[in-house]
This record gives structure tokens, C-alpha cells and sequence, in this order.
């Protein structure tokens, strides 16, 4: 299944525009039927409408602010030259060369802690109320 990918283009000034005048005429309706009606079920109804075109709003506002940031051209990594490659295969060898004998003092510290813990949460020893 091949998939192609599209760039669309971020929303324009134009169309925020045009969006937000229509919310608010929409708004503006709702509101002077809401002050003309005095039937509860009708303005139940128009207050869902209210809030439906505050949720339109809402995602029209998030719409908007997905805007793709233009990024910097990045400058190319300069070429190594003869001379820096022998120094820096030196450089990196003593990283791939083992290490000397592990310190087992602050291992077996935390192994201790851990193990403290454990039996606290286990309710051994210290940890029984």
C-alpha cells in the first residue's frame, strides 16, 4: 500500500478571519434568540448551540497555531582532513579499550539500600509497625 503524503499549507489570515466573523455571527444569533425566548427547552437548545460554537472555536483556534516554523539551513559539517583523521582514531581508542576492574564499594552500597527498601516495603524487620 503506498501512501503519498501531502503538504497543506497552514491556514491564512484570510481564512482565520473569515472563520472568526462567522462564530461570531453565529454567537450574535444565539444570543438575540436567547434574549427574545423565554421557553426553557428552547434555550436549552440554544445554549447547546452556544457551546457547540464555542467548541468550533476552539478547534479553529488550534487550526490556526499549527503553523510549520521555518527552520535554518543547517551549514555542512566541514570535511576531515588528512591530518585530524590519524588523531582522532587515537582519541578513540582508548574509549573502546575495556576498563579497569569495577568498583564493587558504591555497587554493593546500593545493592544495600535497595535491599533495606525491599524489606521495608515487604514489612521485615525495621519496616513492621
Amino acid at each position: 500500500m503506498t501512501q503519498t503524503q501531502t503538504h497543506t499549507p497552514a491556514p491564512s489570515i484570510a481564512w482565520c478571519q473569515a472563520m472568526q466573523a462567522k462564530l461570531m455571527a453565529a454567537l450574535d444569533a444565539a444570543w438575540a434568540s436567547l434574549e427574545r425566548s423565554h421557553d426553557p427547552a428552547e434555550i436549552r437548545k440554544i445554549r447547546d448551540k452556544a457551546k457547540a460554537i464555542g467548541d468550533l472555536a476552539a478547534m479553529a483556534r488550534k487550526v490556526a497555531l499549527i503553523v510549520p516554523m521555518a527552520r535554518a539551513a543547517r551549514p555542512p559539517a566541514p570535511p576531515l582532513s588528512a591530518p585530524i583523521a590519524p588523531t582522532l582514531a587515537e582519541a578513540l581508542a582508548p574509549a573502546a579499550a575495556p576498563m579497569g576492574p569495577p568498583m564493587t564499594a558504591p555497587m554493593a552500597a546500593q545493592a544495600e539500600h535497595a535491599r533495606r527498601a525491599l524489606d521495608k516495603l515487604k514489612g521485615g524487620r525495621r519496616g513492621r509497625l
